[in-house]
């Protein structure tokens, strides 16, 4: 089996594979062109990670997905995710968001890690204001969470240290109380945990929607520069 060090080496060390496969439990695959990576239960679902040329990576995919099973989908820059996927009627195109990355710790951060007895109102404000969130209190991979209050006591704003990998740290579960809104308070918090999860890894990432035109703004004036993804899955039957 590959090593990360392969891997490195045949994808110029891509941030993004790097982050999915310098993990426990991964499987990697190396061929002239195209890379792939296995990961169980990485942002919520079991996923592989590709880079490569589109024909080199349908044909390694044909031999990985039977391997790894019909729950494993591909995910990767998102023309790439696109080309592949139009050459194989096993895969369908299911979603496309961006990758954001920052090697610079931004100015004016501002939260504090909560601690376990915290994470039920963690949960609550996800539910009331985020209910998409992949990120959510006592999620495999999702390890703590920041968080501002207001002047009364209550969360007021949060993010989570994420299915981070040790040289690249990624953040999910932005999530601000709709009566908070508007007052720069996810850009502070992100700020905050960008520079925490900085400390010791190369890089701090984080997955966002093309549609939330609004915190991709705010990630952007952060620092962060932007990446296209797309992710697909096996259709069955």
């Amino acid at each position: 089996m590959p090593s990360i060090d392969d891997l490195a080496v045949a994808t110029g060390d891509d941030p993004f594979l790097r982050w999915a496969a310098d993990r426990p439990g991964v499987r990697i695959w190396i061929e002239p062109a195209a890379a792939a990576v296995a990961v169980p239960a990485l942002s919520r679902h079991d996923r592989v990670a590709i880079h490569g040329e589109p024909h080199a990576l349908a044909g390694l995919l044909r031999r990985v997905l039977p391997e790894v099973g019909p729950n494993y989908r591909p995910f990767g820059p998102e023309t790439t995710v696109v080309e592949t996927a139009e050459l194989m009627p096993e895969l369908s195109v299911a979603g496309r968001f961006a990758w954001m990355e920052t090697a610079t710790a931004p100015a004016g951060g501002s939260g504090v890690w909560l601690t376990d007895d915290d994470l039920p109102e963690v949960e609550a404000l996800l539910q009331k204001d985020f209910p998409d969130s992949y990120a959510r209190p006592g999620a495999p991979g999702v390890t703590r969470w920041a968080a501002q209050r207001d002047e009364a006591g209550a969360l007021a704003a949060v993010a989570a240290d994420a299915w981070s990998s040790p040289r690249v740290g990624l953040m999910g579960g932005v999530a601000t109380r709709s009566d908070q809104r508007g007052r720069g308070r996810a850009a502070t918090l992100c700020a905050f945990v960008t520079g925490e999860l900085l400390t010791g890894r190369d890089r701090v990432a984080l997955f966002a929607d093309y549609w939330n035109v609004a915190a991709v703004a705010t990630y952007r004036k952060l620092g962060f520069a932007l990446k296209p993804l797309a992710a697909a899955h096996q259709v069955t039957g």
